[in-house]
């Protein structure tokens, strides 16, 4: 029985192809959550120490920033509320780093029984040079994927 979907996304409405999927599983009895995840590169930045006293070649700081990971957040809430609003129960989660090594870390946590996903549906050499996400993803995850394909996908070989 599936009781907990994860979903990753990744900004783009075709991402979000998987959301109206996620939405009739969760129609079904038993169901209790959808998770929402995006995988966001951790950035590195520097402040200036305003402080003459310490030398010039110490006055670059190392610091973190999360503009990045606050705007994976604010996109993620604001998705999980058109959910909210179909009565389904929503969690969201950012993680920071490579997104399909990130999202199979995730998947091979307990907290999801199914992996509902959007795919580019590329083929040939354009999924050669540009890879797939979806592909190492379901390679690499033991849970049930489901692979939605994008929008005016014609399906060709």
């Amino acid at each position: 029985m599936i009781k907990k979907v994860l979903v990753p996304l990744d900004g783009s409405k075709l991402a979000e192809a998987a959301l109206d999927y996620v939405a009739e599983l969760a129609t079904k009895p038993g169901f209790e959550k959808v998770t929402l995840l995006s995988v966001t590169e951790r950035v590195q930045g520097y402040r200036l120490i305003e402080d003459p006293t310490t030398p010039t070649e110490d006055r670059l700081a190392p610091e973190a920033t999360g503009k990045m990971e606050r705007q994976a957040q604010n996109y993620l809430k604001k998705v999980a509320k058109g959910l909210q609003a179909k009565g389904i129960k929503v969690e969201i989660e950012v993680l920071l780093g490579d997104p399909a090594r990130e999202i199979a870390i995730y998947a091979s946590t307990p907290g999801g029984d199914l992996l509902v996903m959007a795919s580019h549906g590329r083929s040939g050499p354009s999924r050669w040079a540009h890879g797939s996400v979806a592909d190492k993803i379901l390679r690499s995850v033991c849970i049930p994927v489901m692979v939605v394909r994008a929008p005016g996908c014609t399906g060709t070989l």
